[in-house]
C-alpha cells in the first residue's frame, strides 16, 4: 500500500526528510527539484512508513488505499516519474540531506545575530524558521497588513483548503522563541532600511512580486477588465481589493494566460456557489457568485497545447471538478502536438486534453473551454467590456468571443525597493544567492529574489540558501553590530502606534474562525483594516517589562 503525493501538494520537502528511504523525489539537493511540478512517491521504494504523512504541511500525502475518485488520477502520476524496474528491485537509500546552515558563532564582544524579516509570506517564515533553529538567534518580522501569511491567505483559491493548511506550520514558526511579529506595518512609510539596519546585523527582504505584469491593448481601461491576481484576492478578502467592481451579469468571461492561476480562477467561476460556501471565501465574493449568470468561462493561450503554462497536478483538478471542452480545432492541435511530443510530462497533459469534451455539445451547466493560438488584439466595448478581438497565430485571422469580464493572467512582476538596486527587466533585486548586490547587509529570498517561480514550499530551499549567505558573512564579521541599543518595540510603536503584534494576530485568527464555526466554513474573513485593528486591540497587552525582554538581545 504505497502512499501517494496528491495535487495540493506544496513542494517544499519536508516529507523528503522525513522518508527513511529515500523515495521521494525530487528531492532539494537534486537539480530538477527548482522547476518540478510537484514531488512524487516512489511505489516500489516506499516501505508504507506513513512518516511523510505527518511531515506534509498541507495534508496531500495518503495511501493509495484511501483516496478519493478525484484524487486516483495521482497513482500513475506517481509512478510514472520513476523508471521502469525488475520485479522486487528496491531503489538503496542514498544521501538526500541538503546543506544546513552554519550556527552563528558570536565573537567576545559581538551581539547575537538579530535579523528583520521584511514580509511574512511563505519565503519569509521559511527564512525565519531556518534562522531560528540557532539558539540566540532573534529574528522581527515587519509586515504592512494586519494579518501576516502573504500569498497563502490572499492568493491561493478558496476552493484549495489543504494547500491553505500550510498556516499551521507557519504559526508554529510564529510562536517560537527569539521571534516577534510586527504586522500593520510598511517598510518603506512607517521605517526605513537605515532604521532597521540600525537595529538588526541584517535586512532579510521577501515581499514577493505584488504586480501584475499588464497587457498592452486597447481597452485595457475597460470597466470590466482586471487581473486574474485581483481577482483571486477580491476572492479572499484581501482588503486592497474588497471593492474591486465584478460584473458576472454576462454569460461568458475570458481569461488570457494559461497558467494555475488563470485555471484557478476559471474553475471558481463555474463552480456552484454551494460549494464555495463551505470554504473561506470572501463574503461579498460569494454574494456576487451567486447572483452570476456566467454559463461559459474561455481560456486563451497565445501559444499550442505542448506549451501550456498550467502544470499537470492543476489539469487533474480542473477536469475531475470541472465541465472543461475545447473547440474541433484545438482538439486537432492537441492531435499535432501529440505526434511530436517527446516529453514525458507534456505528453500526459496532451493525453489529458485529447479526452476532453467538444464545445460544439450544449453547454448544460458553466463550463471552461480551453483555447490556443490566440493573441489578444483589442477589448470591445465602449462603457463595459462586451467583448475581446483575437489574432489567429501566424495569420491575419481575427477571431471575436463575446464577453463582460475579461481578465488577464500573464505573470507578475517585482517592484523597486526604497534603497536597494533594481534590474527592471527581470523586475528582481540583483542578488548573488540571496547577498543583495552592492548592499552591505541586505538579503533576499523569493519571488522578489528569484523571479515568480515555483510554489509555496520552493521557498524553503530557498529562504535556506538565503540564510546561509548570511550566517556566514555573520560569523566573517562582515555585519557589524547594530548602532542602536535602544528598545526596539517602543521605537516601532512611535513611528506605527497601531501596531498588531503576534497576539494580536490570534484575535482576529479566532474571530474568524469562530465566526467560521457558525456558518459552518472554515473561516469567515475580515476584509476590513478598521475592523482588524478593533478586534487586534482586544487581545491581552504584554506588560511593559514584557515589551522590553521581547526586545533585548538574548
Amino acid at each position: 500500500m504505497p502512499h501517494v503525493i496528491t495535487q495540493s501538494c506544496c513542494s517544499d520537502g519536508s516529507c523528503v526528510y522525513a522518508c527513511p528511504v529515500n523515495c521521494i523525489h525530487p528531492s532539494p539537493d537534486e537539480p530538477g527539484f527548482a522547476t518540478a511540478e510537484m514531488l512524487y512517491i516512489d511505489p516500489d521504494a516506499c516501505v508504507d512508513c506513513g512518516a511523510c504523512v505527518s511531515a506534509c504541511p498541507v495534508g496531500a500525502i495518503a495511501p493509495d488505499s484511501r483516496l478519493t475518485t478525484e484524487q486516483l488520477p495521482f497513482i500513475p502520476l506517481n509512478a510514472s516519474f520513476y523508471p521502469p524496474r525488475r520485479p522486487g528491485e528496491k531503489v538503496p537509500p542514498t544521501s538526500k540531506l541538503a546543506p544546513v546552515i552554519p550556527a552563528p558563532n558570536v565573537r567576545q564582544g559581538q551581539r547575537p545575530l538579530t535579523v528583520a524579516i521584511v514580509g511574512s509570506g511563505p519565503a519569509a517564515m521559511y527564512a525565519a524558521d531556518e534562522l531560528l533553529t540557532q539558539p540566540g538567534v532573534r529574528v522581527n518580522m515587519f509586515e504592512k497588513l494586519p494579518t501576516p501569511y502573504g500569498l497563502v491567505r490572499a492568493g491561493v483559491a478558496p476552493d484549495h483548503q489543504n494547500t491553505k493548511q500550510v498556516t499551521a506550520l507557519f504559526d508554529r514558526i510564529a510562536r517560537r522563541g527569539g521571534f516577534t511579529m510586527y504586522l500593520n506595518v510598511e517598510v518603506g512609510k512607517h521605517l526605513g532600511q537605515a532604521d532597521l539596519l540600525a537595529h538588526h546585523h541584517a535586512v532579510l527582504y521577501a515581499v514577493g512580486a505584488p504586480n501584475d505584469r499588464r497587457l498592452e491593448i486597447a481597452g485595457m481601461d475597460t470597466p470590466g477588465t482586471a487581473t486574474a491576481t485581483e481577482l483571486v484576492a477580491w476572492l479572499n478578502g484581501h482588503p486592497e481589493f474588497a471593492s474591486l467592481p465584478v460584473d458576472l451579469s454576462d454569460e461568458r468571461a475570458v481569461v488570457v494566460g494559461n497558467g494555475n492561476v488563470a485555471l484557478d480562477v476559471a474553475r471558481v467561476l463555474t463552480t456552484d456557489p454551494d460549494e464555495l460556501a463551505r470554504t473561506d471565501i470572501a463574503d461579498h465574493a460569494l454574494a456576487v457568485l451567486r447572483t452570476s449568470r456566467i454559463r461559459e468561462v474561455v481560456v486563451v493561450a497565445r501559444r499550442g497545447p505542448a506549451h501550456s503554462a498550467f502544470t499537470l497536478p492543476e489539469l487533474i483538478g480542473l477536469t475531475t471538478r470541472s465541465e472543461v471542452v475545447l473547440d474541433a480545432a484545438d482538439h486537432e492541435r492537441v492531435r499535432r502536438d501529440l505526434e511530436t511530443a517527446q516529453d514525458p510530462l507534456t505528453r500526459a497533459k496532451l493525453e489529458l486534453l485529447a479526452k476532453l469534451g467538444d464545445s460544439s455539445a450544449p453547454i448544460s451547466r458553466p463550463r471552461v473551454r480551453m483555447a490556443y493560438e490566440l493573441t489578444p488584439r483589442r477589448v470591445l466595448g465602449d462603457g463595459g467590456v462586451a467583448g475581446v478581438e483575437f489574432v489567429a497565430t501566424g495569420t491575419d485571422e481575427v477571431h471575436r468571443i463575446s464577453a463582460g469580464l475579461f481578465l488577464t493572467s500573464i505573470g507578475y512582476r517585482g517592484k523597486p525597493i526604497d534603497g536597494l538596486p533594481f534590474d527592471e527587466a527581470a523586475a528582481v533585486v540583483p542578488n548573488d544567492g540571496g547577498r543583495v548586490t552592492g548592499s552591505a547587509g541586505a538579503y533576499v529570498a523569493g519571488w522578489i529574489k528569484r523571479g515568480p517561480t515555483g510554489f509555496i514550499g520552493t521557498n524553503k530551499s530557498c529562504a535556506l540558501q538565503t540564510v546561509q549567505q548570511l550566517v556566514a558573512d555573520y560569523n566573517a564579521g562582515v555585519l557589524p553590530d547594530p548602532a542602536s541599543r535602544s528598545e526596539l518595540d517602543r521605537w516601532v510603536r512611535s513611528r506605527q502606534p497601531e501596531v498588531v503584534d503576534y497576539a494580536g494576530w490570534r484575535a482576529i485568527d479566532d474571530a474568524e474562525v469562530a465566526r467560521g464555526e457558525a456558518a459552518d466554513r472554515p473561516r469567515v474573513k475580515f476584509t476590513d483594516v478598521a475592523e482588524m485593528l478593533t478586534v487586534a486591540a482586544s487581545a491581552p497587552k504584554p506588560t511593559v517589562r514584557q515589551r522590553i525582554l521581547a526586545s533585548l538581545p538574548l
